[in-house]
């Protein structure tokens, strides 16, 4: 089984890596699954599971490079540092998706459930509530999320992969 215990799900996903540009009808498949078939597919799951503790650590601050990198392009592409000059729309799109492939694939390399803890994170936003933040101008009049008094926070305390313990 490449990435599901469910049969029909397996055959989904299997029929997917065979022919990733298949019409889907809809049925599409998480970033992280996506993130999945391309570390299996270059072996790179493999290699993960025969790092030790140390070697994780170093590759975990590796990948927190990387992220950082694409932060690093996105505000160049964006022209932060030179506000008079247009944004670059094709590097920032890119840089924006290389951010995600890097934390998707992170949480994916480490066996973090990336879609569990997704929803974990996506739940507790969608219990705050509509508010101004005082403590952060919001010069857009976008509404803030708020956290009510009784909103609680994600919980990922079974859904810590091999971060546990490096």
């Amino acid at each position: 089984m490449l990435y599901s215990t469910d049969k029909e799900e397996e055959k989904r996903l299997q029929e997917y890596y065979d022919n990733p540009n298949a019409e889907r009808k809809g049925r599409g498949i998480s970033w992280a699954t996506h993130m999945a078939m391309m570390h299996h597919q270059f072996n790179v799951d493999k290699s993960i599971k025969e790092m030790d503790k140390e070697t994780l650590k170093k590759f975990l601050h590796f990948r927190i490079a990387c992220i950082q990198e694409e932060v690093d392009e996105l505000k160049g592409a964006a022209k932060t540092l030179l506000p008079q000059l247009d944004c670059d729309p094709e590097e920032v799109v890119d840089a924006l998706i290389d951010i995600c492939v890097f934390a998707i694939g992170t949480l994916d390399l480490f066996g973090v459930d990336a879609d569990k803890a997704w929803k974990e994170v996506f739940d507790a936003n969608m219990a705050k509530e509509v508010g101004i933040k005082k403590e952060r101008p919001n010069p857009y009049g976008l509404p803030d999320l708020i956290k009510p008094d009784d909103w609680e926070p994600p919980c990922h305390e079974d859904n810590h992969g091999k971060f546990e313990g490096i």
